[in-house]
């Protein structure tokens, strides 16, 4: 179905979605302001926190140590008046130390017997520092938890309480004693989130307000209800079919293989990006669209998403790392050229 004006858009969502996506956007504008209180700078990194999270997905952040990655997730869920948990990730964390496992307790007619405990993966924003410091065997304890939203202990599945976000962290400098992450793994996370150093301004407020009493207390700004109920909205925001076209042919040309991959493109690549890559640009572009207070999907919509969707897609070439090339720089070159072609 094509959408010409969004006159017709706000008639075919109905009334109750309209005043919800613009309770959604007043809810996300506090909540922006809310996270300023302590959180100095880092607008971009918390806009795509928000889309992964009302998009149903998880991010995996990128940044050098000190960059405030645990603060802003630990009160992001303290806004949303959500349970978090954290997870250090070593080489020697077990599964069983992120899913739970039985321990043998005094039952209620004096006979022992074991009881299933949880583990820190049963929060609603799970924080796992550092993932890839353990070994493949404990990271691939995430994959059912994120792609199913349940987990499997002692033979037994336990469903996760919904919202439920799951925001890793990788260290780019260190990287002795670390397992990358498989692409399997990686494809399970929405988008890659890569924070910067701040500007000085930024810094000088970071030390102002840091080295003092302690960070104040933030209020609750939407609740986990609230959360369930914008998820659904966003998955009900209007998609023209020229960008469901759109998506899908600036995927496609990540494929070095494919008939429609540029001619630069293919030297650079080695393996593109898969169906999934289509579908989270699909909904990170609602769920932006949404928080933004737009009925409908727009082409910058998807384009503003596109680098942390595609960006940990792409596996480059021994030639594209001898150049300097990343795949940044791909999907930038492919997002402009896009651009050309609209």
């Amino acid at each position: 179905m094509s959408i010409a004006t969004e006159d017709e858009v706000v008639d075919r969502l109905g009334e109750d979605d309209v005043q919800a996506i613009d309770q959604l956007r007043d809810s996300y504008a506090r909540l922006r302001a809310e996270l300023a209180r302590v959180i100095v700078g880092q607008q971009e990194v918390i806009d795509q926190l928000c889309i992964c999270l009302f998009a149903r997905g998880h991010a995996l952040l990128m940044g050098v140590p000190g960059l405030a990655k645990t603060l802003l997730v630990s009160k992001l869920a303290e806004t949303l008046s959500l349970q978090f948990s954290r997870i250090q990730f070593t080489p020697d964390l077990m599964p069983m130390d992120i899913t739970g496992t039985e321990i043998l307790q005094d039952g209620m007619n004096g006979r022992r017997e074991f009881q299933f405990v949880h583990g820190p993966i049963f929060a609603n924003i799970v924080l796992a520092d550092e993932i890839n410091r353990a070994p493949p065997k404990t990271q691939a304890a995430l994959l059912e938890a994120m792609q199913e939203r349940r987990v499997t202990a002692v033979g037994k599945p336990f469903d996760l309480e919904a919202p439920f976000l799951v925001l890793a962290t990788q260290n780019p400098v260190e990287q002795e004693g670390t397992y990358p992450l498989p692409e399997a793994q990686l494809d399970r996370f929405m988008f890659l989130i890569e924070l910067d150093y701040p500007s000085e301004l930024e810094e000088v407020q970071i030390a102002r307000t840091t080295t003092g009493d302690d960070l104040p207390e933030l209020d609750h700004i939407l609740h986990g209800e609230d959360i369930i109920g914008h998820q659904n909205l966003v998955r009900r925001v209007p998609v023209p079919d020229h960008i469901y076209t759109y998506a899908a042919r600036l995927v496609r040309k990540t494929r070095p293989n494919g008939d429609t991959a540029p001619e630069w493109l293919k030297p650079l690549v080695g393996w593109g990006a898969g169906p999934r890559a289509v579908q989270n640009l699909i909904l990170g572009a609602r769920a932006r669209a949404a928080l933004l207070g737009s009925y409908m999907v727009r082409l910058e919509d998807v384009q503003e998403v596109a680098m942390p969707v595609l960006s940990h897609r792409l596996i480059t070439t021994f030639a594209a790392q001898a150049e300097g090339i990343g795949s940044t720089d791909i999907v930038r070159r492919l997002v402009d050229e896009s651009n050309d072609e609209s």
